[in-house]
């Protein structure tokens, strides 16, 4: 890509930026919104369910050396019990159970919607952990898809955004740490919780403070009503892969520890990438305009000394 189309798409991009926080200052929204685009735009739990199929393929994110650090479970034995537990009691016969009565009692089309919802609702977590990341055209980004879905896409249930190109960007606060250079620590298996490594669980808990509804009542009980919502509504729009998971995986729990982490770790050197691209695209745009500014002050200091030689010239000829 050459610089002109290079810094053609910085500008596009900060121009999103702009557009973010002029809405977002002019319409002084507060409350969150919407949005999903099913395509490239899975959810956390389908992207884990999508890595679980694939674990036990040779993956290109893997080194020597990164391999062994990716199933790292000291705490085996407790983290299969509370796998267990989770997975033979609380699925089995609770979410299962509900995610199917909430498929018949809702379509597809509908469900798809919530989804849309739920997602924006973790707005704020993603636009905080974008800027403390420094993707700044991703919370840019982030600021126009709410504003823009919360407005015209109806309080979050429809998703105009995507079909304007505006994408959707995922952050959290496991992945700034990451950025930030904390290690992963151990895995991580408590109940009623996703996959976890102790990074994660610490950045976990940071973005159940920042979620809209812990504002109005504890993080804990937000984050508690919200996920399990959240949860039936994602078993139900995904029964079938979570069906062909159980039954192509010879020992699910390393399955799903080998996804989880392989995923957290795509997921962390994509954002590194993003930040890293929107650096070298700043960079690009501004060193035309540091390059003129070079030139100009050579020109500036070179004409002092001819106009200082030319004096002395006409002062030997004076003489």
């Amino acid at each position: 890509m050459n610089f002109q189309t290079h810094n053609n798409v910085f500008a596009r991009r900060h121009s999103l930026v702009m557009l973010g926080f002029a809405a977002v200052a002019l319409l002084s929204i507060s409350l969150p919104g919407c949005s999903s685009k099913r395509d490239d735009s899975q959810t956390s739990e389908e992207r884990d369910r999508a890595a679980i199929i694939a674990s036990d393929s040779p993956s290109p994110f893997h080194t020597a050396d990164s391999s062994e650090k990716m199933d790292y479970d000291p705490w085996e034995s407790f983290n299969a019990k509370t796998f267990s537990l989770n997975f033979n009691y609380i699925d089995h016969y609770g979410l299962k159970p509900a995610a199917k009565v909430w498929s018949e009692a809702f379509p597809q089309k509908v469900r798809h919607s919530l989804a849309n919802a739920f997602y924006n609702l973790a707005m704020p977590v993603r636009f905080v952990n974008q800027v403390l990341q420094t993707r700044f055209p991703a919370a840019g980004e982030e600021l126009a898809r709410f504003v823009l879905n919360t407005t015209v896409g109806v309080v979050g249930l429809f998703d105009p955004a995507s079909h304007l190109g505006l994408k959707k960007n995922q952050a959290d606060s496991g992945e700034t740490l990451a950025m930030y250079g904390v290690k992963p620590g151990p895995y991580l298996v408590l109940p009623l919780l996703q996959p976890l490594t102790v990074r994660d669980a610490f950045g976990y808990a940071a973005d159940s403070f920042m979620d809209p509804l812990s504002w109005f009542v504890t993080p804990i009980g937000a984050d508690i009503g919200r996920s399990a919502a959240y949860q039936i509504n994602e078993r139900a729009e995904n029964m079938t892969m979570y069906d062909d998971v159980e039954d192509t995986s010879l020992d699910l729990y390393a399955a799903v520890r080998n996804g989880y982490l392989q995923r957290r770790r795509k997921a962390i050197q994509d954002a590194i990438r993003d930040r890293d691209q929107t650096w070298r695209s700043l960079t690009d745009h501004l060193e035309p305009q540091r390059k003129s500014i070079l030139i100009l002050d050579e020109q500036s200091s070179i004409a002092p000394a001819n106009q200082t030689a030319r004096s002395e010239g006409l002062e030997v000829e004076a003489r």
